[in-house]
């Protein structure tokens, strides 16, 4: 039993991390990390060699080169087919992503059955930072897949958000994560989604839900906690990191944060005891793991990065939370 709550516990953290890997980025950042993915989609250089070149041009980086060369071509020949398309890509790669829209949507004009053109429309509407006219395009991406495309869904589900569309927003956060979307952990991935976005509120809300679907699902109860934290709620707090440290003895990061909540209690002794208790379940990953010894008597940077030095705030950057969070369990996981 102990071995599957273990289990559980893991799969449940891996899946929460992996939700929030890419919410601290700005939209400049985000869009860099779309950037690459379109790489993979953007279409092969036409055999025509004019808009050959462009295309050549993009993946050289020579973007503005790229796009002067296009829009010539388009002044010239203004009814030629598939310009327009390659200018809204030239477009997106500088960042430009309402221009990128414009000329997407002329593109699906000229043919309404490019797909790529309507996820790159979403993808640019999002990232201009007007959600309320991506969710079309990004809805018409997830009905192209048998299951969940990730970073369609957890784009869709932020553009929820930011429209206060909460409902869709768990509907969408639990098909990226396969789970019924009335679910306690439909419930909990969205209460973290809205927290990391400080939709405080509502978060509170989705994590109280959580709880009062399944009493004893892990994480639930630390959720709870961080938002009570941050919130200077700190007995409240407290009680919750506790609940938490009652179903899952295991989680580490847990133990530092009732730590903080004590000291801020300036309950020294209770926070150092918790400090420990938090070393132990670290300790004892990396003592289990091959080769450590005195050559190596450091933690993993990429596995552990995340437990000690939480913000007073009660938020953990997402992407040092989501590294921290898989690697180190799954180090953990694997030797168990």
């Amino acid at each position: 039993m102990a071995s599957h709550n273990s289990r559980s516990t893991f799969l449940l953290a891996a899946s929460l991390a992996f939700g929030v890997r890419l919410d601290a980025q700005s939209a400049a950042a985000q869009g860099k990390v779309v950037e690459e993915s379109m790489k993979q989609i953007a279409p092969v250089a036409p055999p025509d060699g004019s808009l050959g070149q462009a295309t050549l041009l993009m993946q050289q980086g020579k973007n503005e080169e790229a796009l002067k060369f296009l829009e010539s071509i388009a002044a010239a020949e203004p009814a030629r087919r598939g310009v327009v398309r390659q200018i809204g890509i030239a477009y997106y790669r500088k960042n430009d992503f309402l221009k990128a829209a414009a000329s997407f949507k002329k593109a699906l004009e000229e043919d309404p059955g490019d797909n790529e053109a309507v996820q790159l429309l979403g993808l640019s509407y999002y990232l201009a930072g007007r959600p309320a006219e991506a969710i079309g395009p990004l809805e018409k991406v997830q009905t192209w897949y048998p299951s969940a495309n990730v970073d369609a869904s957890y784009i869709l589900g932020i553009c929820y958000i930011q429209t206060k569309d909460y409902p869709g927003a768990r509907k969408s956060f639990a098909k990226m994560f396969a789970v019924p979307a009335e679910s306690a952990a439909s419930y909990l991935f969205t209460g973290r989604m809205l927290f990391r976005h400080e939709y405080d509120p509502v978060a509170e809300e989705y994590a109280k839900k959580a709880v009062e679907l399944d009493p004893r699902l892990p994480l639930a109860h630390a959720l709870l906690g961080e938002l009570y934290l941050y919130k200077s709620r700190v007995p409240e707090a407290i009680e919750q990191f506790q609940k938490e440290l009652e179903l899952n003895p295991g989680e580490a990061s847990a133990y530092y944060k009732l730590a903080d909540g004590y000291s801020r209690l300036q309950k020294y002794d209770e926070a150092g005891a918790g400090e420990e208790r938090g070393d132990r379940p670290r300790g004892a990953c990396l003592a289990a793991r091959p080769g450590h010894g005195s050559q190596q008597s450091h933690p993993s940077p990429l596995a552990w990065t995340s437990l000690p030095g939480i913000g007073q705030d009660g938020r953990r950057g997402a992407r040092t939370e989501a590294r921290g969070t898989v690697a180190g369990a799954a180090e953990c996981e694997t030797l168990r």
